[in-house]
């Protein structure tokens, strides 16, 4: 079965988790560190991704706590999650090298 190419905002939330579990503001502030403010994930779109990324067995449930009267629900890689964002990095390293490479061609 063929890997889908992810939804960007589902690449930076995986990416967000590879250092380990996070609840939902973790993950807005990890993906907006990782890119230098570049991705803002409003927690709509968080969510959103969140239950499809858990729907498709991407990531997993990791507890929760309760702060300050609200809970927190942490989420973590599954192993499927882990390999489909490596799978996505090379993807995209590899397309990335297809464009540079005629741009070079055309220029040189």
């Amino acid at each position: 079965m063929a890997i889908q190419a992810l939804r960007e905002q589902s690449y930076y939330v995986l990416a967000a988790l590879l250092d380990g579990p996070q609840h939902g503001y973790g993950i807005i502030k990890q993906a907006r560190r990782l890119t230098g403010g570049e991705v803002v994930l409003p927690p709509g779109t968080l969510y959103g991704a969140l239950e499809r990324l858990a729907d498709a067995g991407l990531i997993l449930a990791h507890g929760e706590e309760v702060v300050d009267g609200r809970v927190r629900r942490y989420f973590r890689l599954s192993e499927t999650g882990h390999a489909t964002l490596l799978h996505e990095a090379n993807r995209l390293e590899a397309a990335a090298r297809l464009v540079l490479g005629r741009v070079a061609a055309a220029v040189g």
